[in-house]
């Protein structure tokens, strides 16, 4: 797969507990990015961070938090992650989740994969 120079960066953050059913909401983005050939995705745990509602969420030992941040990374074509958003926003509709997405220029240096 190749992926042109100039491609996006689909970023949605959401909170770890953050479920679509019984699966957590991160896995079924990534997941459903997989099966529809997106070039990628990554997902980062963040340490710390606060959405809409301003409550703090940390992993600070003494201010333990059971929510923290998670952003899922997507990175291919405008056009390709211009079809995903609607999964994206519905799955945000249908499971009450809260959270923000972003779609960003990103200039792609390379793909690649490893060779073994």
């Amino acid at each position: 797969m190749e992926i042109k120079k100039d491609a996006a960066l689909l970023r949605v953050i959401i909170g770890e507990t953050d479920k679509a059913g019984k699966v957590p909401a991160f896995e079924k983005i990534v997941i459903e990015a997989r099966d529809r050939g997106l070039a990628g995705a990554t997902v980062f745990k963040g340490i710390m961070g606060y959405g809409r509602s301003s409550r703090i969420h940390s992993s600070k030992i003494l201010r333990l938090s059971e929510d923290l941040p998670v952003i899922i990374e997507i990175v291919d074509e405008i056009n390709k992650l211009m079809e995903f958003l609607p999964f994206v926003t519905e799955l945000f509709e249908n499971n009450n989740l809260g959270g923000i997405a972003t779609l960003e220029k990103a200039e792609v240096i390379f793909y690649r994969t490893a060779e073994k």
